[in-house]
């Protein structure tokens, strides 16, 4: 039961990490921009198809990441430049529903491009094994890639935002836009850059969890009801929070569908089966109606 908890503790610790990509630029884009973007969970997909794609057609797993996150932070670029600066002045129904569109629009264009059938593709060779932790407990290495991987991407954005010249003029725009403005702050670069960052960041999670998951038509639409949690749990606009609120997400997420089937085996497995999934996402929700009565802003608010 130890070795269970133990993987099921590193598998939760993982799925946050992958959460937090997309947390990232999400509250980046609605703390900056005041844009309620539901196409986030779109270029997840889109991204996790070219990468795939790419993938498959170059046989080289790290060739096709690189390529297929550049060529999503261009879709990213041109999706903001051509339709969602129409949105940024108009209020928040309005960008629900002109967002909706874009996810109807996307599916059905990925549908039409790969087909409705999921794809798959393999992760690298070298980490294809698992490796032995410590005696009698070992972890697939792929996962302890992703694991790296979103944490030193997590380091990256933390160096960027709270120690670079570009991160002041980020922080400033997430607690005052109006302020950075008058400031003279570039908004038209400052929005389309962090539209390319969150694209790229969507495609790095869709692409290092498309070997563990179906790459698969509307793929985005459940993980982005997973980030918005976390986007509210954290504190709209603050990255640590986006950090802190994906981590608690995905052990809570990872640790309650393991944990709970046992505590209603005695129901036989059906009952457990159906059950542990519905009450793993009723503790996510109660985790945030919680944290939202003690702190109505998030942990970490920004201008806190």
């Amino acid at each position: 039961m130890n070795m269970i908890v133990l993987e099921q503790t590193l598998n939760g610790i993982q799925f946050g990490l992958m959460l937090f990509l997309l947390a990232a630029g999400l509250t980046l884009v609605f703390g900056i921009m005041d844009l309620v973007n539901l196409s986030h969970g779109s270029l997840y997909m889109i991204g996790a198809y070219l990468i795939a794609t790419l993938a498959q057609a170059l046989d080289s797993f790290w060739l096709g990441m690189l390529l297929g996150i550049g060529l999503t932070a261009c879709v990213g670029v041109l999706l903001e430049m051509t339709i969602l600066r129409q949105l940024y002045k108009r209020d928040h129904l309005s960008q629900v529903l002109g967002t909706f569109a874009i996810i109807l629009i996307a599916n059905e264009s990925v549908r039409i491009l790969w087909g409705p059938q999921p794809i798959t593709f393999n992760p690298p060779a070298s980490l294809a094994g698992p490796v032995e932790l410590f005696p009698g407990f070992e972890y697939p290495a792929y996962r302890l890639a992703i694991m790296a991987v979103g944490a030193v991407v997590a380091a990256a954005l933390y160096v960027l935002i709270a120690k670079t010249r570009i991160g002041m003029k980020v922080r400033a725009g997430a607690a005052d836009r109006e302020m950075a403005v008058a400031m003279g702050a570039k908004v038209s670069w400052m929005f389309s850059g962090l539209f390319a960052c969150g694209a790229a960041l969507c495609a790095l999670a869709g692409g290092m969890l498309g070997p563990l998951l179906a790459v698969q038509v509307g793929m985005g639409e459940s993980i982005l009801i997973l980030a918005f949690v976390v986007v509210v749990i954290g504190g709209i606009g603050s990255v640590r929070g986006a950090f802190v609120g994906s981590l608690l997400v995905g052990m809570i997420d990872t640790l309650g569908r393991a944990i709970i089937p046992s505590l209603f085996s005695g129901f036989g497995p059906e009952v457990a089966s159906s059950v542990a999934p519905a009450l793993a996402a009723i503790l996510i929700y109660l985790l945030m109606a919680a944290i939202l009565f003690w702190k109505p802003k998030g942990l970490f608010p920004v201008g806190a």
